[in-house]
C-alpha cells in the first residue's frame, strides 16, 4: 500500500512539471504582483503546452544586461513577453554578435526562432535589453 502510494505522488507531482504552461503575456507578473517584461524559461518541448518550464529568468522593463550571468547564459529555451514590451537578446556576450527583438507573445520554441539562414535562438542567448 505504501509503494502504491508513493507510485501516485510521485505520479501527480511529474506530470504537473510536464504540464508546464505559459503565462499570458497580459497579465505578466512576478510573485508580488510588480509587472514584468519577460520572462524566460529553461525548457521547452514541441507540444507547446508542455513548454515554459524549468527554471525561469524574470527581466522587468528597463532591464538592460549585456552579459547574462554565467548560469542563465545559453540556457534559454522559451520565453514570454509582455503585452507593450519588447526584448531584444545578442548571441554573444556584451551585445555583440547577432541580434534579434522579440515583441510581445509567446516563443514557445526558440528552436523554431531563427537566426539567419543557419541557426536558432534555442540556447543562444548571452544578453538582453527589455523595454516597455
Amino acid at each position: 500500500m505504501k509503494t502504491l502510494i508513493a507510485v501516485l505522488l510521485c505520479t501527480a507531482l511529474c506530470w504537473d512539471g510536464l504540464n508546464a504552461q505559459c503565462p499570458d503575456p497580459a497579465t505578466l507578473k512576478d510573485i508580488n504582483g510588480t509587472k514584468v517584461c519577460a520572462r524566460m524559461f529553461s525548457d521547452s518541448t514541441v507540444i507547446y503546452a508542455q513548454s515554459c518550464g524549468g527554471d525561469s529568468l524574470d527581466s522587468y522593463p528597463g532591464d538592460d544586461i549585456p552579459t547574462i550571468s554565467l548560469r542563465w547564459n545559453n540556457r534559454v529555451s522559451s520565453l514570454v513577453v509582455s503585452q507593450g514590451c519588447t526584448l531584444t537578446v545578442w548571441d554573444r556576450f556584451r551585445k555583440q554578435g547577432r541580434k534579434h527583438t522579440f515583441s510581445a507573445g509567446i516563443e514557445y520554441r526558440l528552436k523554431e526562432a531563427g537566426q539567419g539562414l543557419i541557426g536558432d535562438w534555442d540556447n543562444d542567448i548571452s544578453g538582453y535589453w527589455c523595454v516597455c
